[in-house]
């Protein structure tokens, strides 16, 4: 095994130029939502991995180090960013879907029926999750390249060096699938816009009520001709009429 003292040190490089708007902002609300918040977190959360990456490696602990940028450092942050924008997006869909269906009246097992299944939330997720598949490439090249880093003497100083540019390859794939998720956010927004407006067109169906009425008009039309002659009256609405107090 290659003693540390053998090894090239690791420099962790500033990431914050290349995470870009991730930094700055995109200055968009994708269907009126408010992302911010969330994009303040993934780039706050990926700054503080490099800062305990860098307080590992001047203790010399190169493998805590690497992992601390590593790639699933990378893709839990991602992924939790992904889940917390998707629940907010969910619950906005529901508050809309919810009030649709309120403002015609809709019964309360058609309304339940409405809003987003279990089956349905999943899919919406892994419909903003694939926002990062551009990011995946670059955390399989990230891991790949902190292998060689990792023995790396100062007669592989490229090997380092890849490393680092990979770094700041994973930081710009990252802004770029954020770009992508506001994007699918605004998408989803829109397709749901759709169903909430076809919620808003619902009414009652009027089959009940016509069944109803056609029943009653065409009892009071067959009372009208038995009272007025036209048809003989069954004998139990004979006996019925006879059995009225004023027939006594």
């Amino acid at each position: 095994m290659t003693s540390s003292k053998l090894l090239l040190p690791l420099r962790i490089p500033e990431l914050g130029p290349s995470l870009g708007k991730l930094i700055t902002g995109t200055g968009r609300r994708p269907g009126g939502m408010v992302l911010d918040a969330f994009r303040v977190q993934l780039a706050t959360r990926v700054i503080e991995y490099a800062g305990e990456a860098r307080q590992l490696a001047a203790r010399d602990e190169r493998a805590a180090a690497l992992d601390a940028v590593g790639r699933e450092a990378w893709l839990a942050a991602w992924e939790e960013t992904v889940t917390a924008v998707g629940g907010v997006l969910i619950d906005q869909i529901n508050q809309r879907l919810d009030a649709e269906a309120a403002a015609v009246r809709m019964p309360g097992r058609l309304r339940h029926r409405v809003r987003l299944d279990d089956v349905e939330r999943r899919a919406l997720t892994a419909r903003l999750g694939s926002s990062g598949s551009r990011l995946i490439p670059a955390l399989d090249e990230l891991s790949a390249g902190a292998s060689r880093a990792r023995v790396a003497t100062p007669l592989e100083r490229a090997a380092v060096e890849a490393w680092q540019d990979g770094l700041k390859t994973t930081a710009r794939r990252l802004e770029a699938a954020w770009l992508a998720l506001e994007d699918g956010v605004e998408t989803e927004l829109l397709d749901w816009d759709r169903v909430a407006d076809r919620v808003a067109m619902w009414r009652k169906p009027l089959w009940p009520v016509l069944v109803v009425t056609g029943i009653g008009l065409a009892a009071a039309t067959w009372l009208g001709l038995v009272f007025g002659g036209y048809l003989p009256a069954p004998g139990w609405l004979q006996s019925l009429w006879d059995a009225l107090p004023f027939h006594s």
